[in-house]
C-alpha cells in the first residue's frame, strides 16, 4: 500500500533509488564500485556509498564483484552468473572471475521444503517418499535438493532419487531484483552511448527468460528428458531419469546418480580411472551435443559433472541449457576450416555468409582483423592452445565491426572455457579438443563436404518447390486486389509473370524458376 502524502508516480523512483543505495553500499564494502563508476550509473549513489565504506578488498575486480553479488542475494547471483558468458560486454578478465560465481547459500528450513513438495504435489511427503532426507545435499540461489527413497510397488522396486524443490518466494524476490535490473539498464545506456550497441535492456530481458525458464522446474525435466533421449544407448554418458509423477513447477524428482567430480584429479586416480580416457569421454559427449544434437547442457562446471564406478560421466542440473541450429553449426564448422587453413578472407565471407558482418563493412579489413587474432596461435603446442579463448576473442571483434552479439555463441564459449580447465587440471599435456578430432573429421566429411553440400542444395530446392504454388498464389491474389482497387496491370507484365498454365496447373513461371535453381544449385556445388 501506498504511504500517505506521497505520490504514486513519486514510490516506485524512491524505492528504486533507496534499494540501489543499498546494492552500492555492499559493493562498495567488498570495494567491488567500479564497474557501476566505469559505466556512469547513478554518479551520486555510487559517490555515496563509496563515502560511507572506504573498503579496500584484495583480489581482481571481478573477485570483488562475485562476493558482492554473492552477499546480495540469489537474483544477483544468477546475473552473475548469466554475464559471465558476455566476454564482449565485461571483458575477458572480468567474466572469467564471474564464471567462478558459486552457486551456494543457506539452506532453507527442511519444513519449508516439505509444505511445498506438498502442496505441489497434492499428497503427504511420508506417502510419497518413504524415506525423505531432512538435511539438503546442496542449496543453490533458485532451490535445493534432497534426497528420498520411493516406496517400493508392485511391479515396481524402490530408487533412491533426488528432489529438488524451489525456494520460497524466490519468484517474488526475484520480480523485485526485476525491476531494479530493468532500471540500471536503462541508465546504462543513457549515461554510456557506447553501451547501446549492447543492448542491456534487451540483455536483461533474455536474463529474465532464462531465470524464469529455471524457476519452472517442468522445464527442467523436459530438457533433461530431451538429453537423455539424444544419448539413448550410450553408456558413456549418464542423465537422471525424470520422475514425472513426483514433479511438478516447484519440484522436481530424478534418478539419483553420483560419482567423482570431474575436475578431482587425485580421486580420479584413487579410484583407477584412466584420465585419458575419462577426457575422451568428455570431449565426444561434449561434441556429440554441440554439432550432432544442437542441444547442449548450458552450465558443464565440474559440480554438475562427474564420473561414476565405470568411468562414465554423469551430469545433473539443466536448468540452462543452450541450443544451436543447423545452419549456425555448419557456420561453426567453416569458421573452423577456414582457420585452420589460415584462409581469413575464407573466414570472413563465412561471417558475411551466416549474417554476423553487417553489410557496408570491409571484407578485406575484417580479414586482416582475423589475421590478428588467428597468426598468434600457430606454431604453438597443441596442447598450449585455447580454442575457447579464441572464440572469444573473434566474439570480441564484434565491437569494432559493429557485429551483432550471438547470445548462442555465448553460451557455447563459456563451456568450452569449463570443459578446458577441467581438461588442463587433470592432465595439462592433453588439448580435450584433439580428443575428438576423428569425430570432428567425419562430422565435417558427412555435414560439409561435396555429397553433403549436394544434399543440402537438393533440399533446399525441394522446400523452395513446396513454396512455389503458395507464392504464385499469393502473386495472383495480389494482383487481384490491385484490379479490384482500380489499378490495372499492362497485359505483359501478366504475361511476364507467367499466370497461364500448363496442363499440370504449374504456371510456365514456376518451372522456369525451378529449373533456373536448380541450375544455380548444382553449379554451387560443383
Amino acid at each position: 500500500m501506498e504511504r500517505a502524502g506521497l505520490a504514486p508516480g513519486l514510490l516506485r523512483p524512491l524505492r528504486l533509488a533507496w534499494r540501489l543505495l543499498a546494492i552500492a553500499r555492499s559493493l562498495a564494502r567488498h570495494d567491488a564500485l567500479a564497474p557501476l563508476e566505469e559505466a556512469g550509473i547513478a554518479p551520486g549513489v555510487v559517490w555515496l556509498a563509496r563515502l560511507v565504506s572506504r573498503s579496500r578488498a584484495e583480489g581482481r575486480p571481478g573477485q570483488k564483484v562475485a562476493r558482492a553479488l554473492t552477499e546480495l542475494g540469489p537474483s544477483f547471483i544468477k546475473l552473475g552468473q548469466f554475464l559471465s558468458t558476455r566476454a564482449d560486454l565485461l571483458g575477458e578478465q572480468l567474466a572469467a572471475d564471474l564464471s567462478e560465481l558459486q552457486d551456494r547459500l543457506p539452506p532453507f528450513p527442511s519444513a519449508q521444503a516439505r509444505r511445498t513438495i506438498e502442496a505441489e504435489l497434492g499428497r503427504p511427503v511420508d506417502e510419497l517418499f518413504s524415506s525423505f532426507d531432512d538435511t539438503p545435499v546442496s542449496a543453490a540461489s533458485i532451490a535445493q535438493v534432497h534426497f528420498a527413497v520411493t516406496p517400493a510397488t508392485e511391479g515396481q522396486a524402490s530408487e533412491d532419487v533426488a528432489v529438488k524443490v524451489l525456494r520460497p518466494g524466490i519468484e517474488r524476490a526475484f520480480a523485485r531484483d526485476l525491476e531494479l535490473f530493468y532500471a540500471l539498464a536503462a541508465l546504462a545506456e543513457h549515461a554510456q552511448p557506447k553501451l547501446r550497441r549492447f543492448k542491456p535492456v534487451e540483455v536483461v530481458g533474455v536474463f529474465e527468460a532464462t531465470v524464469r525458464i529455471e524457476m519452472d522446474l517442468r522445464m527442467e525435466a523436459a530438457a533433461a528428458s530431451e538429453l537423455a533421449e539424444n544419448f539413448a544407448g550410450d553408456p558413456s554418458y549418464w542423465v537422471p531419469q525424470v520422475d514425472w509423477q513426483r514433479s511438478s513447477r516447484r519440484v522436481l524428482t530424478a534418478g539419483q546418480l553420483t560419482g567423482i567430480p570431474l575436475d578431482d584429479r587425485d580421486a580420479l586416480l584413487a579410484a583407477g580411472h584412466d584420465l585419458e580416457d575419462v577426457l575422451t569421454k568428455a570431449a565426444t559427449i561434449f561434441f556429440k551435443q554441440v554439432f550432432r544434437d544442437g542441444f547442449f547442457h548450458g552450465d558443464q562446471h565440474p559440480g554438475n559433472m562427474s564420473v561414476d564406478r565405470e568411468g562414465n560421466i554423469v551430469a545433473v542440473d539443466f536448468g540452462i541449457m543452450g541450443r544451436l541450429d543447423r545452419r549456425t553449426r555448419c557456420y561453426l564448422a567453416d569458421m573452423l576450416l577456414a582457420t585452420l587453413a589460415r584462409d581469413y578472407r575464407r573466414l570472413a565471407e563465412v561471417h558475411v555468409e551466416a549474417g554476423y558482418l553487417p553489410p557496408g563493412e570491409a571484407l578485406d579489413t575484417f580479414a586482416q582483423a582475423l589475421r590478428s587474432v588467428c597468426e598468434p596461435i600457430f606454431g604453438r603446442a597443441l596442447n598450449d592452445i585455447s580454442f575457447a579463448r579464441l572464440l572469444a576473442q573473434l566474439l570480441q571483434l564484434t565491437e569494432s565491426f559493429n557485429m551483432p552479439v550471438q547470445p548462442q555463441l555465448l553460451l557455447l564459449q563459456k563451456n568450452m572455457l569449463m570443459a578446458e580447465g577441467v581438461s588442463r587440471r587433470l592432465d595439462p599435456t592433453l588439448n580435450i579438443w584433439l580428443l575428438a578430432q576423428p569425430l570432428i573429421e567425419d562430422w565435417m566429411r558427412e555435414n560439409r563436404g561435396p555429397e553433403a553440400r549436394l544434399r543440402d542444395a537438393t533440399q533446399d530446392l525441394a522446400r523452395t518447390l513446396e513454396r512455389l504454388p503458395g507464392t504464385l498464389a499469393d502473386l495472383e491474389r495480389a494482383a487481384a486486389d490491385l484490379a479490384t482497387a482500380g489499378i490495372k496491370l499492362h497485359p505483359e507484365t501478366i504475361k511476364a509473370f507467367g499466370t497461364e498454365r500448363n496442363g499440370d496447373g504449374v504456371s510456365r513461371w514456376a518451372l522456369w524458376i525451378a529449373l533456373a535453381a536448380l541450375a544455380v544449385a548444382v553449379a554451387a556445388v560443383l
